[in-house]
């Protein structure tokens, strides 16, 4: 379906989601959020989707974050439980999502980079959770992602000071994965997706849930005991992949992934 402040293009088994409000630096409203939402409500119900790619609109932003004047001027106000940008709360979502950071990340922006699983970023791109500035916080989720990306002490750095951070500092930190020039963003993303695509899918799934989960057990053991009863790894046990990648490689060919 057509959305007004997102574009969803699909190429192959890879979504790639666009911020599409380019005039307020791709800041996201209540209605912006809603449509989102039920964007990725759609790409999670894909089976022949995969890979997801979010970036914004434009050269100057990924997301300026919250839409604040939206806001100041009485504007609607509300998220879906899926959270900002109808992704932040999206804690069942296993398939894998890259952001691809153009520009300005600030706040709400960066807390979607940050919900994504891998970072390619400009090296235009910068990085912010300046909340405190406007008397908020980041309360979409850069509060409690930042600490587990990159330490607690890094993160108090930037959260205390909402200072700005350039993509080569967020390589450095740690929650950037990869930066290039602005001309070969999308490219690089995509190089990313086409990787990520080479792989079962059900691994992947399996992979990104047990990594997100098992980081929330209380200890390695309770992690390694505790995998198989989660849903996308027990999946796996019973997907036609299971079956199909050990039969490719027996057979010297390339495997021919269902994604189920």
């Amino acid at each position: 379906m057509a959305y007004e402040f997102v574009k969803v293009e699909r190429e192959g088994p890879v979504t790639v989601f666009t911020l599409n409000r380019p005039e307020v630096m791709n800041a996201l409203h209540s209605p912006a959020h809603f449509e989102l939402a039920e964007a990725f409500d759609a790409f999670a119900a894909d089976p022949e989707q995969w890979v997801g790619v979010v970036t914004g609109a434009g050269e100057r932003a990924f997301s300026a974050g919250n839409d604040l004047k939206h806001q100041a001027g009485g504007g609607k106000m509300g998220s879906p439980p899926s959270g900002f940008a109808g992704l932040t709360s999206r804690f069942d979502l296993t398939k894998p999502l890259i952001a691809a950071v153009n520009g300005v990340a600030m706040g709400g922006g960066f807390e979607i980079a940050l919900a994504c699983d891998v970072i390619v970023a400009s090296e235009a791109a910068i990085f912010a959770l300046p909340e405190p500035r406007v008397g908020l916080a980041a309360l979409a989720g850069g509060l409690h992602r930042l600490p587990r990306a990159i330490g607690t002490k890094r993160a108090m750095g930037m959260i205390l000071t909402g200072r700005r951070v350039s993509a080569a500092e967020g390589l450095e930190l740690g929650f950037v994965n990869e930066v290039v020039a602005p001309g070969e963003l999308m490219a690089a993303a995509r190089r990313w997706a086409g990787q990520i695509c080479e792989l079962s899918p059900m691994s992947i799934r399996a992979s990104k849930q047990a990594v997100y989960q098992g980081l929330d057990e209380p200890s390695l053991e309770a992690a390694i005991k505790g995998q198989n009863r989660y849903p996308a790894v027990a999946a796996l046990y019973q997907a036609e992949d299971f079956i199909e990648g050990p039969l490719a490689f027996s057979q010297k060919r390339p495997p021919q992934w269902k994604g189920r």
